[in-house]
């Protein structure tokens, strides 16, 4: 334990269970799901609504070895070229083995995916995939359909639910053990205000982190709480400078902040073109894929062609889809574009690169144990070794799936007990202005979007560590701290995970995946094939350290890998 929490008030109510996980996205639902099943007392605790997080968002589908002549051996393939080097290939092969059986499982539950004319599940393409192996649903409602599913499993089977309920930090038993979470409930019900949720095993299921960014496609809840949570506790995270950027977010202006309307990859995947306002398609000759290049050749691609051009944006033409596709294959989108006076039947989607999906996060194993005894981790807050340096489209539901099912078992086979809990205990940390919010994302916008360099990077530094020593009295414009609320704690939440991706991303001196930088074109094998690994300690500093390899190898309880690396605190700004 790093011995820092949240400031927040003492928990005025609990409950008492075996497990409780913290989201109520595909991860989350299907970990409860399953732990319940097995008889474990389940508690699901969720921020908004139970269909209110990141995967009722998701467009494109679900990518499995699922058609005629697929083998998860290619599936396997095409993950490890987008993940340019950096993918564990045992987590992989976990994934794209396992995978098949975890979509069957999931229909089951009762997700009802799109067919083909002959009643089989209709599959198609996306980028970086060599075959059509992503089930969809709703043409492009893919993520309401399994989030519709599984809510409705979660409420026939009676779960215990608390909905509206941040979650703050982890609960330990004297041993340093998990022994639960507290939370804060927003608005009056059953339960109010700070409490705690009593259980010896945590699964973190909390989404991404997009809103660390200005535009992003991540709803607004998506404020990094559990990779802070986690932080905090003394886990480690690995891969946070790997944000992806999805290259083809509706353009709604100069200066549009928040959530963002995505045009999904299927799109490209049926053959839209990407096209400069006069019409040229520019991604010919790029890669061989053209548009269907993994998202962050295509990223970088658009954003070469935005600075060539001098304009903020570029163009998704469908047209020759004719108006009967695209009502019957993105009605999604096709609504979003015309609620904002787009029509792509007729004209082409204006798009830009936005904040989109985080490659890295809390370090698990391959049954989605963390370095903190009995914390779990899965879906977009985890870091597994799947997706290396950049994401392969629709690998992360998948990866949702899989991994929930995984821990699941571990937390059944183990039946993990801890005493009585003892923490969050150690020094609250001072809180940021809600303010603080915007500060954090423009600077991180300007300083580590899709161009990095090692000066964009400084000056991002720079702007967060001055936020973090201003409301501690030792800055250049000190600042009182925020009284304890749900604003005030994300803030907070939003600046400790800034600070550990922009670490990293100074750290990670070359080009890879959707890590770009514009002093550091080239990609380097020889010194960068492996993770950088992030933790807390107890002043709120951080401790980065390099992997020897590209395999993350078995995570230690004592918060230490098995593999021999070099550790270093990484300096402020102000230091040499």
């Amino acid at each position: 334990m790093t011995g820092i929490r949240l400031t927040a008030p003492a928990p005025g109510w609990s409950i008492d269970a075996d497990v409780v996980v913290v989201g109520s996205g595909v991860a989350g639902l299907t970990t409860a799901l399953r732990c319940a099943a097995a008889g474990l007392a389940t508690v699901v605790v969720t921020k908004a609504r139970l269909d209110a997080g990141s995967t009722r968002w998701a467009q494109g589908g679900i990518a499995a070895a699922l058609g005629e002549g697929d083998t998860p051996e290619q599936h396997l393939d095409d993950t490890l070229v987008a993940g340019v080097g950096l993918c564990d290939e045992s987590a992989v092969r976990a994934l794209v083995t396992d995978g098949p059986g975890a979509v069957r499982r999931l229909m089951e539950t009762g997700a009802r995916f799109d067919t083909a004319d002959d009643g089989s599940v209709a599959l198609t393409r996306e980028g970086g995939h060599h075959r059509r192996r992503i089930v969809h649903a709703g043409g492009d409602a893919t993520g309401a359909e399994v989030s519709r599913a599984l809510v409705e499993a979660v409420r026939a089977a009676a779960l215990h639910t608390v909905e509206n309920a941040l979650v703050l930090d982890l609960l330990t038993d004297a041993e340093g053990r998990t022994a639960g979470v507290t939370l804060h409930v927003m608005g009056e019900g059953q339960h109010d205000g700070v409490g705690a949720v009593n259980a010896p095993a945590v699964v973190l299921a909390t989404g991404g982190m997009g809103q660390v960014f200005s535009a992003t496609t991540n709803p607004s809840v998506s404020t990094a709480d559990g990779v802070a949570l986690a932080l905090r506790a003394g886990a480690e995270v690995s891969d946070l400078e790997f944000v992806q950027f999805h290259p083809t977010v509706l353009f709604l202006g100069a200066g549009s902040e928040g959530q963002q309307p995505l045009v999904s990859e299927a799109v490209r995947g049926e053959g839209a073109h990407l096209v400069d306002a006069s019409g040229t398609r520019f991604m010919l000759g790029q890669h061989e894929l053209a548009e269907l290049a993994p998202r962050d050749v295509v990223a970088k691609g658009i954003t070469r062609q935005m600075q060539l051009k001098g304009t903020d944006h570029m163009y998704l033409d469908g047209r020759h889809f004719g108006a009967e596709m695209w009502e019957r294959r993105f009605p999604t989108i096709l609504a979003a574009c015309r609620s904002h006076g787009i029509d792509p039947v007729t004209e082409p989607i204006p798009v830009a690169p936005a904040a989109h999906y985080a490659s890295g996060g809390v370090r698990t194993d391959l049954r989605g144990r963390t370095t903190v005894p009995g914390l779990y981790a899965c879906g977009e807050v985890a870091c597994t070794g799947v997706h290396g340096a950049n994401r392969l489209a629709s690998n992360s539901l998948l990866e949702g799936l899989v991994f929930a099912e995984r821990i699941a078992a571990d937390i059944v086979a183990d039946r993990p007990r801890s005493g009585a809990a003892v923490g969050p205990a150690g020094t609250p940390v001072p809180l940021q202005a809600p303010e603080t919010r915007l500060t954090v994302q423009r600077a991180m916008t300007r300083g580590a979007g899709v161009l990095r360099s090692a000066e964009s990077l400084a000056a991002a530094a720079d702007a967060l560590e001055e936020l973090r020593r201003a409301t501690r009295g030792t800055g250049a414009a000190e600042t009182k701290p925020a009284v304890p609320g749900v604003e005030a704690w994300e803030a907070t939440n939003l600046l400790l995970v800034a600070r550990v991706l922009v670490a990293a991303a100074r750290a990670r001196e070359e080009t890879r995946g959707c890590h770009w930088r514009e002093d550091r074109p080239e990609r380097d094998d020889a010194e960068w094939r492996r993770h950088l690994v992030v933790r807390l300690d107890p002043e709120d500093g951080l401790v980065l350290r390099r992997t020897d390899t590209e395999a993350f190898g078995p995570v230690d309880a004592s918060g230490a890998a098995d593999c021999a690396a070099t550790s270093t605190t990484h300096p402020t700004p102000e230091e040499p």
